[in-house]
């Protein structure tokens, strides 16, 4: 009876000593499964972020093309204009200068 009981005790350490390394083998197995989460989840947002700030520099890129070629354009027609302006004041400086011209011969 008592080698019965011997045995039993035998038997229910090793059944403890199983359960306490189950519970440490789950225990770094669920912490590992955790930080595998959050890394995941960490690369995940800087992936979306990165995603975010390209698209939104494009975004940006496109609206300065714009602006560049609206800037181009404006300063194409006044440059035009101020041909156009330029030619008229010469011709009223030479008519002046020849009037002053006229006058004093």
């Amino acid at each position: 009876m008592l080698s019965e009981i011997k045995k039993a005790e035998a038997e229910a350490d090793a059944k403890v000593e199983k359960a306490e390394a189950d519970k440490k083998t789950a225990i770094a197995d669920a912490r590992r499964d955790s930080v595998k989460r959050i890394q995941d989840a960490e690369a995940e947002t800087r992936s979306n972020y990165e995603s975010s700030i390209a698209a939104e520099q494009k975004t940006l890129d496109e609206k300065r093309e714009e602006f560049l070629a609206e800037g181009e354009e404006e300063a194409r027609s006044i440059e035009k204009s101020s041909a156009k302006k330029m030619k008229e004041v010469n011709d009223f400086l030479i008519e002046k200068f020849e009037r002053t011209i006229d006058a004093t011969s």
